[in-house]
């Protein structure tokens, strides 16, 4: 059975952080690092968070058994864009919007990654990592017209497009501290533009127009939210994350035959489970949970090749492995795969992508690094995906500047065990969802500063059935306890006054003040690390 992380005293993390500096240790003790970023994925999505899952996922179960997992971990954002703004800044999206963000489409930009922002491969690079990015990006980048004017988003601006003008792209992820990448703009298999993206230039423009009846049909209703738009000719809507992972692996392969004393940095970021559902061909049939279920299972398989590819390269022991999902799944993928499969991708919390509710934001998060990290932990250390810089920076011994990833803590106790779950290492954690409206954890209280769900409209069609009723109605927001009250349905906010209040105004304090992250984060640096 997964253990708890064990009580250890106070004493020996304040001594393992004030023995650190930055750059306390060389380039080749630091281990290499791998980010499987998973789209669209819900807490209920894998076999070793939902026991009655309706597929099993055996490479992510051993992940977990020989690692940590998380069972109280939250996506930054409930859609993706301003997710993946959280995990390469280490901040909510209002940081570089001043508010929240939408999901790009068509040309649509430019990058949240403002300049001078620090991202996180930025800050590996300058700890001596080569680092690099493969698959779905959606941060937003900035397009050019044959007028040098900036395009916005939307499909018909697809056509107007210069590449001469454009590329090699300004900001783009070699221009936000990534040596090598291989990408798309946006979602691979649903919004246009459909081109690839390698290291700053696209390498066929787009220039035909897409069809949804084109593209093979496995599941009838699965194909859903594959819009029509312009692609590059030969664009591959089924095999997208076999080549994103092909790419992974060159890059690894490649960096490990060339410069095998300097460490790296790999982010694989998947179109799975974003809807469309398009599992590869050699994966169809391979549940019995339809084709969402070949769907995950298609991307278990291939964080298995991950798993094996370390070790075939004689770096298992040495490389950290970590992943996580950008918000929850998509409400008709909840809905279908609960009414023909019996499978119920939240997980048994209330809501699901775009919402506000727990099943809009909390996701699987499972950290792997032999020797390190002890086998089978369970943590119900509340985090975010923001952390995941904090916890890197610390690993490496970077001192991060107060202005940097200012919603990131340093989760890196935690991992590996030396943090007691009864003491939080957040006191509070801050989520948005899809209009950008702000949840707020403090403990087991949850406030979220809005009415309804904070995305999808839960008054008619599909959502109409998962409607609970409003316990108080007349009110402007919605305090939960989560600990009595898992899913979200007694609203406490006249009964809990105080408890509202206080959570109100700690809610302005963080929004105002810049940060919700402490200031001088000391790293605890790879040499102190048991």
């Amino acid at each position: 059975m997964p253990k708890k992380t064990k009580n250890i005293p106070m004493i020996l993390l304040v001594l393992c952080c004030c023995a650190s500096g930055a750059h306390d240790a060389v380039a080749q003790d630091l281990p290499n690092i791998i980010i499987i970023y998973a789209d669209d994925l819900g807490y209920g999505d894998l076999s070793c968070y939902n026991p009655k899952s309706a597929y099993q996922t055996p490479h992510l179960n051993q992940m977990a058994r020989q690692g940590v997992r998380f069972t109280d971990a939250h996506s930054p954002s409930t859609i993706c864009s301003p997710s993946r703004y959280g995990l390469f800044s280490g901040q909510q999206i209002y940081r570089s919007t001043g508010r929240g963000g939408g999901a790009f489409e068509g040309p649509g930009g430019p990058s949240y990654l403002k300049p001078g922002t620090l991202t996180i491969a930025q800050m590996l690079k300058e700890q001596g990592y080569r680092t690099g990015v493969f698959g779905k990006w959606h941060v937003g980048l900035t397009w050019f017209d044959e007028n040098n004017d900036r395009l916005g988003g939307g499909f018909k601006n697809s056509l107007l497009i210069d590449y001469d003008k454009s590329t090699p792209l300004v900001d783009g992820p070699n221009q936000r501290g990534f040596d090598e990448s291989f990408i798309t703009p946006n979602c691979p298999n649903t919004d246009p533009l459909y081109i690839y993206i390698e290291n700053g230039m696209v390498l066929v423009p787009a220039s035909q127009r897409h069809l949804r009846k084109n593209l093979p049909n496995p599941g009838g209703k699965w194909r859903w939210d594959n819009d029509e738009g312009w692609m590059s000719p030969g664009y591959d809507f089924m095999n997208a994350d076999l080549l994103f992972y092909e790419k992974t692996k060159t890059f690894i392969t490649d960096h490990r035959e060339q410069t095998p004393d300097q460490p790296f940095f790999a982010v694989f970021s998947t179109q799975i489970a974003h809807a469309p559902v398009l599992p590869a061909p050699e994966f169809n049939g391979a549940t019995k949970a339809g084709p969402r279920g070949d769907f995950v299972w298609e991307l278990d398989v291939l964080v298995g090749r991950v798993l094996d590819l370390v070790k075939q390269l004689d770096i298992d022991d040495n490389t950290l492995i970590l992943f996580n999902a950008d918000n929850g799944a998509e409400t008709v993928h909840v809905d279908w795969m609960r009414q023909d499969h019996q499978h119920d991708a939240s997980g048994g919390w209330r809501g699901m992508k775009r919402d506000g509710w727990e099943g809009g934001h909390r996701v699987p998060f499972i950290a792997r690094w032999p020797g390190k990290i002890p086998a089978g932990l369970v943590s119900d250390q509340m985090t975010n995906t923001t952390d995941i810089f904090a916890t890197l920076a610390s690993i490496v011994g970077y001192t991060l500047p107060d202005d940097a990833a200012t919603d990131s803590f340093d989760m890196l106790p935690a991992m590996l065990g030396l943090q007691d779950d009864a003491q939080s290492i957040r006191p509070h954690l801050l989520t948005q969802s899809f209009r950008g409206e702000f949840q707020i954890r403090q403990g087991q209280w949850k406030y979220l500063d809005h009415t309804g769900s904070g995305g999808n409209n839960y008054t008619k069609g599909t959502m109409e059935k998962y409607a609970l009723p409003e316990t108080a109605p007349t009110a402007t927001g919605q305090l939960y306890n989560l600990n009595t009250d898992p899913g979200e349905t007694t609203n406490l906010f006249f009964t809990e006054d105080a408890k509202r209040q206080e959570m109100q105004k700690l809610l302005e304090h963080l929004k105002s003040s810049g940060r919700s992250a402490p200031k001088n984060r000391k790293p605890i640096g790879i040499v102190n690390i048991p």
